[in-house]
């Protein structure tokens, strides 16, 4: 399946996107993942938004954050795709172009669902530590490119 990308600063979000982005991260993340969290973090007004479209419908989302808007490396969060659009490679899309979209020669630091440890690493992250529980759910430390100063391997 061909989605068509499109990436947006927080200025350029119109209320109709915003609205959008809020209902999939809710659609998947508390109601399917049955995960009470605070969502609204003041990330979003710093993050670029990373956007997968299939016609009108937005089915994919991840959001793009610079060194020091959450970590001390670049990151990539709220990744998430529409149930009905998953086992069609789109979250492996989605991390790829959000890798792309930060520079693929970047540091990048995520806090995974550890059941997508897989999904990363198959992009080139490297778990790091244990698992740890965030909002109820198992996550797993995960670095792209890691610098020797920031984690040891």
């Amino acid at each position: 399946m061909k989605l068509d990308w499109k990436i947006y600063n927080w200025s350029e979000l119109t209320t109709d996107i915003l609205y959008s982005i809020l209902a999939l991260r809710s659609e998947v993340f508390v109601v399917e993942q049955d995960c009470v969290y605070q969502d609204i973090d003041r990330k979003d007004q710093k993050a670029k938004h990373l956007l997968g479209y299939d016609k009108d419908l937005l089915v994919a989302h991840s959001r793009l954050l610079k060194p020091g808007d959450y970590f001390d490396q670049h990151s990539f969060g709220r990744a998430v795709v529409k149930k009905s659009h998953r086992g069609l490679g789109l979250g492996d899309e989605l991390v790829k172009r959000s890798i792309k979209e930060l520079g693929d020669q970047t540091e990048i630091k995520i806090s995974a669902q550890y059941h997508l440890e897989k999904l990363y690493q198959n992009n080139g992250f490297v778990s790091v530590g244990d698992t740890y529980l965030e909002d109820g759910i198992p996550h797993i430390t995960m670095f792209r490119n890691p610098s020797t100063s920031s984690v040891a391997l």
